[in-house]
């Protein structure tokens, strides 16, 4: 050890794994097709390094897959780093699978001598430490039944019972406290603490951070294989979560537009398809085109587009309700950032940009443009249109763009926006009811209905609204 105070020293550990694509499973796959070895290495730390004080405990945070379990098991000599090195000072006791080191078909007492021997301890130290190691496991009605008759939280309080019964000098725990009832887990931390204050060395992976701050005194947050950030664990564990969160919504934004890239897929098919039939069905009526297309043409001047008769456009929300003269219409809608990204989820205080493409079949037709918001229970939140923003009418081109910059101060929920395009005189040309839904996010706390901008005075120092705090990024 290079420093005599610490009970754990890990120095720039590596580990891989061969992950077989289609090895045999059986015996006799494996003998026919031997040369099927394929597989692929998987690196899953990528060099840690730290060092844990003797009597202190840590706790190792991480997704899954990120490499804790796997510190663990080369903690335990399960596994062997491929480079780097493993230092342990005193005696090892670890929790590291349900179950692990016992045998089924033996009873509780007979598997507490053969675990607890695994640890290293003497029949006669195993014999003293007996009844203390049942009493804590509360077991003592099935102590000399066959193991195989235990419940998952049964085999949690024997292994638990053994582990801290054995005077290790180094404990390991992975997600073992996640098995068992709230009393015997509250049971369980009171003795961890115990054994902590007399200078046990403990190291913990869970998922459960509150389980982390009550016993541990650093967190190690390992990710993609690698130590991103260590420190307090309540401090590291707000910054695990904000990236957790982040990248929770980054991939339900992500779900979203490929589900909105499907939806506008099988529209454009069935619309290809529509077409196919469209002229087949022309080319059996060929002396009656030139009488379509007069009346077609007819009803086009007249304000009524066969198109806006039809089933909704891939970009409304499939509940959408469409109304209107079909005089105007919009052909496309889509809310994105300011860059023309389109997006589903946007940020409270970001602002959102509704890009709309529309058609007019008639010349210099005047209109009104305009759209509301509301929550997903119904609630109004904001809706305005051009009459009310400049007290005139606008004029539509044939084909032509606007574009819709909403100052966006929601506070997290689903929302859906409406969009409308109306005559001077209130006809609808085209009014769509939920065109689009969207969500809203925010890692502050504030409550309510929308942000709105605050600033606090308090002896004379002022705290604005959104102001970062010392040490944020």
């Amino acid at each position: 050890m290079e420093d005599t105070n610490n009970a754990i020293e890990v120095r720039d550990v590596k580990k891989k794994f061969k992950i077989f694509i289609d090895k045999g499973s059986e015996l006799k796959e494996r003998i026919l097709f031997k040369e099927r070895k394929q597989y692929e290495e998987r690196e899953v730390l990528k060099g840690i390094s730290f060092d844990v004080k003797k009597g202190e405990a840590i706790g190792l945070i991480g997704h899954n897959g990120c490499g804790k379990s796997t510190t663990l098991k080369l903690l335990t000599r399960i596994y062997y780093p491929d480079e780097g090195t493993v230092e342990m000072a005193g005696r090892v006791s670890s929790l590291i699978e349900l179950g692990a080191g016992f045998h089924p078909d033996m009873s509780g007492r007979e598997n507490i001598y053969t675990n607890a021997s695994i640890f290293g301890l003497s029949k006669k130290e195993i014999d003293d430490r007996l009844e203390d190691i049942i009493d804590f496991s509360e077991l003592e009605d099935f102590i000399d039944n066959p193991v195989r008759t235990y419940s998952s939280g049964m085999y949690m309080r024997l292994a638990f019972s053994v582990a801290i019964n054995v005077d290790a000098d180094i404990l390991l725990i992975d997600e073992i406290l996640a098995v068992g009832d709230a009393n015997f887990q509250r049971k369980c931390f009171d003795r961890l603490r115990e054994i902590k204050r007399k200078g046990t060395t403990i190291v913990i992976v869970s998922h459960s951070l509150g389980q982390i701050e009550q016993i541990c005194d650093t967190t190690y947050w390992i990710e993609d294989g690698v130590i991103k950030e260590s420190g307090v664990p309540r401090f590291v564990h707000e910054r695990y979560m904000y990236e957790m969160e982040r990248k929770r919504i980054l991939q339900v934004e992500k779900e979203q537009l490929k589900k909105q890239q499907r939806r506008k897929e099988e529209y454009l098919k069935e619309m290809e398809e529509e077409a196919k039939q469209e002229a087949k069905r022309k080319k059996k009526e060929k002396e009656q085109k030139e009488e379509a297309e007069r009346k077609a043409e007819e009803d086009r001047k007249a304000g009524i587009v066969d198109n806006f008769k039809k089933k909704l456009p891939y970009f409304c929300e499939p509940d959408a309700v469409r109304t209107g003269t079909g005089e105007a219409e919009f052909v496309d809608i889509k809310l994105t950032d300011k860059d023309g990204n389109e997006k589903y989820i946007f940020d409270t205080e970001e602002k959102i940009y509704v890009r709309i493409k529309y058609k007019a079949y008639k010349d210099d037709l005047k209109a009104v443009l305009g759209y509301g918001v509301f929550r997903q229970d119904g609630l109004h939140c904001y809706g305005t249109n051009t009459a009310i923003e400049s007290n005139q009418p606008i004029t539509l081109q044939r084909e032509g763009e606007a574009v819709i910059v909403i100052e966006n101060n929601l506070l997290p929920a689903y929302y859906y926006i409406d969009n409308a395009l109306h005559g001077t005189d209130g006809v609808k040309y085209d009014d769509i009811v939920r065109t689009k839904t969207f969500m809203t996010a925010s890692y502050k706390h504030d409550i309510g209905i929308s942000r709105i901008k605050s600033t606090f005075t308090v002896d004379g120092k002022t705290y604005l609204m959104g102001e970062k705090k010392d040490g944020e990024q």
